[in-house]
C-alpha cells in the first residue's frame, strides 16, 4: 500500500514538468527535491516488490482506494511511505500483520526496504498498538489508530451531553497512546492535564473536551478522562455533528440531533511487526 508521490499528483494538477517546474518556483521550491523524492519512493517499491516471493498473491493499493479494497484475514500488509499511511490503513484490517517501510525511518514505518524480505517471512513478533472505536445507537461504527474527533466539522460550537452535564465546545478528542504524541498532546498540555498519557500498547484511552465554556445551560466540570472498560457516553444536542478518526473526515459518521455515540477502546488491534 502506497500513496502518490508530490511529483505524481502536482503533473496531474499542471500537467507538465515545465508547468509544475514554475508552480515551484513561484515558492521558493525547486524541481530537483520533489523529482529525488518521487525517485526515492519508486525504488521503495521496487525493492519491497522484488522481495514479495513470486509464487504470493499480491496486490497493489494506493490510499484513496483503500475505502474499495478488501483485504482477506491471510494477508500481509506492507506500506510503503509515511506514518500517516500506517493509521491511514489501520481502521481497515482486523488482524492482519502490517509491516511499515520507509526510507527514513519512521516511528510505525520503520523498517528500510531492504528489510522487507526478512520481514515478510517474519510476521509473528509484532506490536499490538490500541485502537478507538465509536459506535453510534443505530450501528454505525468507526475505528482509528490515533484519535477520533466528535463535534461539527468546521470546529464551530457543538452541543451536545456527557452524562448529565450539557457542554458547549469546539469538540471532544479521544485518543490512544499512539495518538498521545499529536492532537491529543497538545490539548494534554495547553491545560496542565494531570492525566498520564497512555502508551501505544497499553488498553486505556484519554479524552479531553476543546475549549468548553459555561453558560446558564452548560457546564466545564467533566472536560477530560479516561477510558478502560466503560465507554464514553455522548448524547448529541446539535444536528450536523460527525466523528471521524486519524483526521480522515471524509471518512466520517453523521450525527443529528437525539443521537447517542459511544466511544471506548476497539476489540481490534494494530499488529505492528516490530
Amino acid at each position: 500500500m502506497h500513496r502518490r508521490t508530490e511529483l505524481t499528483e502536482l503533473l496531474a494538477r499542471h500537467g507538465t514538468r515545465g508547468q509544475v517546474e514554475f508552480f515551484l518556483k513561484s515558492r521558493n521550491r525547486t524541481l530537483d527535491e520533489v523529482v529525488d523524492r518521487d525517485q526515492q519512493a519508486r525504488q521503495a517499491l521496487g525493492e519491497v516488490s522484488a522481495a514479495i516471493p513470486l509464487d504470493w498473491r499480491r496486490g497493489v493499493v494506493e490510499r484513496e482506494d483503500l475505502s474499495r479494497f478488501l483485504f482477506a484475514p491471510e494477508d500481509v500488509v506492507v506500506i510503503v511511505g509515511q506514518d500517516g499511511l500506517v493509521a491511514n490503513v489501520a481502521k481497515y484490517l482486523t488482524d492482519q500483520p502490517v509491516i511499515g517501510i520507509n526510507p527514513d525511518r519512521g516511528v510505525l514505518a520503520r523498517h528500510a526496504p531492504s528489510e522487507a524480505e526478512d520481514l515478510l517471512h517474519n510476521t509473528n513478533n509484532t506490536e499490538d498498538r490500541t485502537m478507538v472505536e465509536a459506535r453510534t445507537d443505530d450501528g454505525q461504527t468507526l475505528h482509528a489508530l490515533n484519535e477520533i474527533y466528535v463535534g461539527h466539522p468546521t470546529h464551530q460550537t457543538s452541543r451536545y451531553r456527557i452524562g448529565e452535564e450539557r457542554q458547549a465546545s469546539s469538540g471532544i478528542l479521544i485518543g490512544t497512546g499512539t495518538g498521545s504524541t499529536g492532537w491529543c498532546s497538545s490539548a494534554h498540555r495547553e491545560r496542565n492535564s494531570r492525566i498520564a498519557l497512555p502508551t501505544p500498547t497499553e488498553p486505556r484511552l484519554v479524552w479531553f473536551v476543546r475549549e468548553a465554556w459555561p453558560s446558564p445551560t452548560t457546564g466545564i466540570d467533566h472536560t477530560e478522562g479516561e477510558i478502560t472498560d466503560q465507554a464514553l457516553t455522548i448524547d448529541v444536542e446539535t444536528d450536523g455533528l460527525v466523528a471521524f478518526g486519524d483526521g480522515i473526515e471524509s471518512d466520517a459518521l453523521r450525527l443529528g440531533w437525539g443521537q447517542r455515540l459511544s466511544v471506548g477502546l476497539a476489540t481490534r488491534r494494530l499488529r505492528l511487526v516490530r
